[in-house]
């Protein structure tokens, strides 16, 4: 993947702060947009952020990208000035996670994600290791926005996704990590229970009349950042779009409402 041209500013991780900081303000709604890159080949991704430009500062990484083409498309959008959050999800044994983390630090990242589950020692594994890259953000992942209360049960999760989600987020919040992954359905509980001094991303989100895909609890972009989302993560309905910047755009608006 070559590297990108159009230098954009990178984030602070200030999350409510109305600062400017190299030169945005941080309630630039581009700020809490994540445009998600879940293609095969460097080479599709580079086509849709060079078609997105300056609509969106983030992309996510995930494993079907980061599988295909390994850290060079990290290392080539972070050399571009984008932002990147890596969704690789880890889930091991504290000693892999943090060497993983440890990694990930180096490659420049901004934003990754564990699951939450791991639990204490593993979170706190993460955290120690992120802290080789000031600012790098861990976050840690409640239950997929794929999954209902019937998946759950049967994996023996007892309660509602409501309640696992705010167990999940209290366990991740005490062992550093600076912030979750949820529906932004539990946004709104999780505010109210946890408190307004973390991250909060929301993946699942659509646009009004947007097909919903393998996504279960859906939100428009609106409902999102009125429940107390920090980022909303994009795919699809930007990627796919006839003009993905004006789909962005389109979408920053509704963030702005």
């Amino acid at each position: 993947m070559p590297v990108l041209s159009n230098r954009i500013p990178s984030d602070s991780s200030d999350y409510g702060s109305s600062q400017v900081r190299d030169g945005l303000r941080n309630d630039d709604p581009r700020r809490r947009l994540i445009v998600a890159l879940d293609v095969s080949t460097a080479a599709a991704a580079q086509k849709i952020v060079a078609a997105v430009g300056d609509s969106a500062l983030t992309y996510k990484v995930g494993m079907q990208l980061y599988t295909a083409e390994g850290p060079q498309v990290v290392r080539d959008l972070v050399a571009s000035g984008r932002r990147v959050f890596l969704d690789l999800k880890y889930h091991d044994i504290p000693t892999t996670v943090g060497a993983a983390v440890t990694e990930a630090a180096n490659l420049g990242v901004s934003m990754l994600t564990v699951h939450a589950a791991g639990s204490d020692k593993m979170l706190r594994a993460a955290v120690d290791a992120a802290k080789a890259r000031p600012g790098l953000v861990v976050l840690a992942v409640t239950v997929l926005t794929s999954m209902d209360g019937n998946d759950l049960e049967k994996i023996g999760v007892r309660g509602t996704v409501e309640d696992s989600v705010v167990r999940l987020a209290t366990i991740a919040l005490a062992n550093g990590c600076q912030g979750v992954v949820a529906s932004a359905r539990e946004a709104s509980t999780l505010r109210a229970e946890l408190g307004d001094g973390f991250a909060i991303v929301t993946p699942g989100v659509r646009p009004a009349g947007s097909a919903i895909g393998d996504q279960v609890r859906v939100v428009t972009p609106t409902e999102a950042i009125a429940a107390g989302a920090s980022y909303i993560v994009v795919g699809r309905p930007i990627t796919e779009a006839a003009d993905p910047a004006a789909e962005a755009r389109a979408i920053l608006g509704q963030i702005s409402q």
